[in-house]
């Protein structure tokens, strides 16, 4: 379950061996550096940061694992966490081309949306005098059971949300520039950050 931080670059195209066209996520995985080794997980640092925006209590921990301040910390988990050690740096080559990886991002906030953006609602009439086109009208359920359903679909905040994308299968590797092209798109905007793991073995 290794996997590194990393971040949106765009989107673009490849033609497979048999021609056909294939839609493709540009990423930019790593380097990464170890900064704590835990039980089942480590804690990794991404994106290179300038050392006067990090707090003191950060610039210790970068200090005591021998790496420059990094920008993006999450922790991965992973079971065979005590082969790594502080200061280790991960390359984006513990990929392969053909492996399987989950992608973790946020995705882009939409703001606040009525039902039909939010929900995809088919609206109300539009002719013979009705003029509730995109409200939401009634909500409740008469006298039984006299109350409105938790979940039920309503305007609100849309977007801005954590989104995991599974199996999304690696089309290119580019070891030297640190760049990954995975199949299919990608939660969340240009240059936000993600968490590229190797996705589980389906059994």
């Amino acid at each position: 379950m290794i996997g590194l931080l990393g971040k949106k670059i765009g989107m673009t195209h490849r033609f497979g061996a048999d021609g056909k066209f294939i839609p493709v996520s540009v990423l930019e995985a790593g380097p990464c550096f170890v900064l704590e080794v835990y039980d089942k997980s480590i804690q990794l640092g991404f994106d290179k940061v300038n050392p006067k925006r990090v707090a003191c209590p950060q610039a210790g921990l970068f200090k005591k694992a021998g790496v420059p301040p990094q920008a993006f910390i999450k922790e991965v988990k992973i079971d065979n966490a005590k082969d790594y050690k502080p200061g280790q740096e991960l390359k984006v080559d513990i990929f392969k081309e053909g492996d399987f990886v989950d992608v973790s991002g946020v995705s882009i906030g939409k703001g606040f949306c009525g039902g039909m953006k939010r929900w995809h609602w088919a609206g109300g009439p539009k002719t013979h005098g009705h003029t509730s086109h995109r409200r939401v009208g009634s909500i409740g359920s008469s006298t039984t059971p006299g109350r409105v359903f938790r979940g039920h679909h309503m305007p609100g905040h849309m977007g801005n949300r954590a989104v995991t994308t599974q199996n999304l299968k690696v089309i290119k590797i580019d070891s030297a520039n640190n760049l990954l092209a995975v199949k299919g798109a990608v939660s969340g905007a240009k240059n936000g950050y993600l968490i590229i793991r190797k996705a589980k073995k389906k059994k």
